[in-house]
Formats: structure tokens, sequence, C-alpha cells
């Protein structure tokens, strides 16, 4: 079989060709009746109209809260994720994406107290819970916060 020998498994229906005189059976209004709104070029209703009446996205309550363009997601890591690198390694946020333990940084990085630590490691994370925290120390190891930029430091610098 060659490229030239392709074929659809099922054939292309012949477009209708509107406009082309009255003998085509698709002339004069080429298929949309006469007159109106959706006879006209580009005209038609949005799919959300209601002809008129108070549309849905309109008569819905709109209550509550959403923080959601303000919302701040961190990278999760758990302790036992930190198993992987050798003892006394120093954890940054860099080296956990070149170690492929996450895939980028988000707002941040924020290691949990889940699984156990079986090594001495120093964490930089920009949020610890107390539990991993503990963990951490109780191996010898060391917890420093990296700051987190919030928008009035942003506000300040640019100044």
């Amino acid at each position: 079989m060659k490229l030239n020998e392709l074929k659809p498994s099922v054939p292309r229906k012949a477009r209708k060709r509107i406009g082309r005189g009255e003998s085509s059976g698709l002339g004069k209004t080429a298929g949309k009746g006469s007159n109106g709104q959706n006879s006209r070029a580009g005209g038609g209703v949005k799919p959300y109209f209601e002809g008129g009446q108070m549309p849905l996205y309109r008569r819905t309550p709109k209550r509550g809260f959403s923080n959601a363009i303000f919302r701040k997601d961190y990278a999760i890591i758990n302790l036992c994720d930190l198993n992987r690198f050798e003892e006394g390694t120093e954890v940054t946020p860099e080296l956990l994406v070149a170690a492929g333990v996450i895939k980028k940084t988000l707002a941040g990085i924020k290691v949990l107290g889940n699984g156990e630590l079986e090594k001495k490691v120093s964490v930089k994370a920009h949020k610890v819970s107390a539990s991993a925290k503990a963990a951490i120390e109780a191996k010898g190891g060391s917890v420093e916060i990296l700051e987190v930029k919030t928008f009035a430091d942003v506000a300040k610098n640019n100044k």
C-alpha cells in the first residue's frame, strides 16, 4: 500500500454549494429561508441566549467568597521523599526539581511529615509542618525557611 492509494473509511460528503443560482436547489436565500436574524451574514444568537428571558447565569445566586486568584499552590514533599538523597545533603528547591522529585516549585515548597526519615539532611523550603521539622531535627538535620514573596514585598521593591 502506498500513500496515494489511501482512501478514507467513510467517503467525504460533498459540501453544499450555496448561492449558486436557482437551478442548484440552494440559490436565492441559500437555504436560510427569508429574512430574519439567522439569514444575515454573521447572524444568529449566542448559545446562552434565552430569547430575552433572564439568562441562567444571571438568575443563579452568587454567594460566598473565592480566593482562587490569590491562592498559593505549594509543591508538596513528604519526609519519605527525602530518603533518596545522600546523608548530609542540603535539599533545596533547585535540587528537588533537578532530581525529579517535583516538576516545578509553584509558589514554593512545603515539607510534610508523612513517612519515615532515615537520613540526616538539611532542608531549605518555604514551609515546613511541625511534625516534619521535629523529625528532621531528631535525625540531626536542620531546617531553613525560605522567604515567600508576597504582593506587599513586590510592591515595595517596585517603588
